[in-house]
């Protein structure tokens, strides 16, 4: 993984997630329009700042393999290196192979800076297909410039 030079602010804690960040969190999730569905406070991990959550992401178990997702900062403290710094955090944190799906190329060039690589659905594990089927169906019937990505470890001359 590429090491970065960023610190979290001075005023920000990264966390295990409680259960009074659920709704939060949620709420989050939903204003940056990403999939709603399979929201479990306990699979996160949070960025608090000034008592306000300012950054979630999750770490999903599948049958032998993790999906990164539900990474989200809040607008106001974008552009920090929150992002960067919670990815790390999670990729740090897996357990098995780790996968993602993101929406266009601007995201898939930010989660290739720390090691995701595209991926083909075809060359999914078997236990994510089922939950990217949708998004692979979007991405052929209507264009949706949907991602798949999975997790290896950069060379260190990078």
């Amino acid at each position: 993984m590429q090491q970065s030079n960023l610190a979290l602010p001075s005023e920000c804690i990264l966390r295990k997630a409680t259960s009074e960040d659920d709704w939060p969190i949620r709420l989050l999730v939903l204003s940056a329009k990403l999939d709603p569905t399979q929201l479990r406070w306990q699979q996160f991990w949070v960025i608090e700042c000034d008592r306000q959550l300012a950054a979630c992401g999750q770490l999903r178990s599948f049958s032998n393999i993790q999906e990164l997702g539900s990474l989200v900062v809040a607008p106001a403290w974008r552009g920090r290196g929150l992002g960067s710094l919670l990815t790390q955090h999670l990729i740090a944190t897996a357990t098995q192979p780790l996968y993602l799906e993101c929406l266009g190329q601007r995201l898939a060039q930010f989660y290739s800076r720390f090691g995701f690589v595209t991926v083909a659905f075809e060359d999914l594990p078997r236990s994510l297909k089922p939950k990217f089927r949708w998004s692979e169906l979007g991405r052929k019937l209507i264009r949706v410039p949907v991602v798949f990505m999975h997790y290896q470890n950069l060379p260190e001359s990078l």
